[in-house]
């Protein structure tokens, strides 16, 4: 009770008190002067004095326990905000949003980036005052749309059925007393099915899954480890899970007892106790003695009462947590997206540079030491890539990192390796006396290769080598590009943009001899 309502109920028992002493020996002196002369006046003043007093308390009590508490309600529907997200968590997720709009705007493909915005107008519609998704998630014989039938209270789905009837998310929309958003119920295709058909419907599964407030993941046993894993990564992103242990009709109570104990313990850390719940959605028939059959009513009481606490007390939190969630999985795809926009993009200027450093130094040989400068680190070539991950280099620090590359390269035996390789190569598919000529080219546009994608990692991470630093990029990129199905590749593109121009200049030096002669 707040303090103004006690003052007040103390000061105004304090005046009845004072007012009814006052009255009562005001009136008791009138009472014995009539009494004696005029007895019905005296009998008149003293049911006068009950109603007076009578009336004092109920106005005093009507004041004090229905005005103040009309007043309070109207001060609590003040006060009570309407609903919304919790201002941090929906400033986080607003200025998420924002962001993915930034890289959104960057990419070219016109159906993605159309796709990515509508995803963001979803999740700011959720974030202005959309619906709680719940989730229902297991294996196709644990009795998920059973589960969906009880809670709704009516048939809403096929209950009986084969693994694999539920092929796509069936969502149904339910109301909750005290919470004003609605419950979008979502009933998904079952986990652990065979084929193909089944894994894609597990994959549906899952991303509906990824984006419910709350998951209910049900079991009808001990959790098995192919269960347990995709519980255990969704925990692990922040979904807010229940695990709902069906089908208990089938067990005695003390089996019930020891398998829910077992759940816990294995869920321990990732779902609490009071969040493993027992229920039987769709118990079986019981045939009883006069052959007669009883259906028992489904037993769900559990989990209704643990999804509404969880939903009352949590609910703007759920929603908070999963539309910020969601906004950073948006920014992920987009980011993944101009990621292999900005990768294209450099390795189109490594293929380029590769094959114009090949071609400079087949017409003009040079020592192993000044091809490492001038074409397996192509300063230039630094510089551009660079610029397609937003980083603006000038040439005298293009030169710089390649110098150090071309160090790398060269103390780690890779110039050596790379010679022994594309000799061997171009020996089984070129006739000898042209690989001498040759050979200095195709290792040239090789080690540009290299160099080009090692580049493209140390850009890709915001100008950092990693942990490793230079050698281990180097020595990936290396292993990478010396598999047997690259090489292959690379020396056929080498024998028509290297070789080839080599045996035309061959045969018009010779014509031209000739010619002289």
């Amino acid at each position: 009770m707040p303090v103004s309502r006690i003052v007040t109920l103390i000061v105004g028992l304090i005046v009845i008190l004072g007012l009814s002493l006052w009255l009562i020996d005001s009136l008791s002196r009138l009472y014995w002067q009539f009494s004696y002369s005029a007895p019905l006046l005296g009998n008149l003043l003293l049911l006068l004095f009950i109603l007076l007093i009578a009336a004092l308390i109920a106005t005093f009590v009507y004041y004090v326990f229905v005005i103040g508490r009309g007043e309070n309600r109207q001060r609590q529907r003040r006060q009570r905000p309407s609903v919304q997200v919790p201002a941090a968590k929906s400033e986080a997720a607003s200025s998420t949003l924002d962001a993915v709009r930034q890289q959104v705007a960057q990419i070219q493909d016109e159906v993605a980036r159309q796709a990515l915005l509508s995803k963001s107008r979803e999740i700011e519609t959720n974030l202005a005052g959309g619906e709680i998704q719940v989730v229902v998630f297991g294996t196709g014989s644990a009795g998920k749309s059973s589960l969906v039938n009880a809670v709704m209270g009516r048939m809403v789905g096929k209950v009986d059925a084969p693994m694999g009837t539920t092929q796509v998310g069936q969502t149904y929309c339910l109301r909750l007393k005290g919470l004003e958003r609605k419950i979008l119920f979502t009933d998904t295709p079952g986990i652990l099915e065979a084929g193909v058909a089944g894994t894609e419907r597990e994959q549906l599964a899952r991303e509906l899954a990824t984006e419910a407030n709350l998951l209910l993941f049900v079991v009808d046993n001990d959790i098995r480890q192919s269960e347990f894993e995709p519980l255990r990564a969704l925990a692990e992103i922040g979904k807010r899970s229940l695990l709902v242990l069906n089908k208990t009709d089938l067990y005695t109570d003390e089996d019930k007892e020891a398998i829910l104990a077992r759940l816990r313990q294995r869920v321990r850390g990732l779902i609490a106790p009071s969040d493993v719940v027992a229920i039987a959605a769709n118990p079986q028939p019981v045939h009883l003695e006069n052959s007669e059959i009883f259906q028992p009513e489904p037993e769900i009481l559990p989990l209704l009462r643990r999804m509404a606490a969880i939903l009352r007390a949590e609910g703007e939190d759920l929603v908070a947590d999963n539309i910020l969630l969601q906004s950073v999985r948006l920014g992920e795809e987009a980011r993944k997206l101009i990621d292999a926009q900005r990768r294209r993009q450099a390795d189109k200027i490594v293929e380029r540079f590769q094959w114009i450093v090949a071609g400079v130094v087949s017409v003009t040989p040079l020592p192993v030491v000044d091809m490492l400068a001038t074409a397996g680190v192509n300063a230039q070539m630094v510089v551009e890539i660079g610029r397609v991950y937003g980083c603006e280099l000038n040439l005298e620090r293009g030169k710089e990192l390649a110098l150090s590359l071309g160090k790398t390269l060269a103390s780690l035996g890779i110039v050596k390796g790379a010679i022994q390789l594309l000799t061997t190569a171009l020996q089984l598919n070129v006739a000898t006396f042209i690989v001498g000529r040759a050979i200095q080219g195709v290792t040239a546009a090789y080690l540009t290769r290299i160099a080009g994608k090692s580049f493209i990692e140390y850009f890709r991470h915001d100008q950092d080598w990693g942990d490793g630093g230079m050698t281990e990029v180097v020595q990936r990129q290396f292993q990478l590009n010396r598999r047997d199905e690259f090489i292959k590749k690379f020396i056929q593109e080498a024998i028509a943009r290297v070789v080839k121009p080599l045996q035309d200049s061959e045969v018009l030096e010779e014509e031209n001899e000739k010619a002289r002669d």
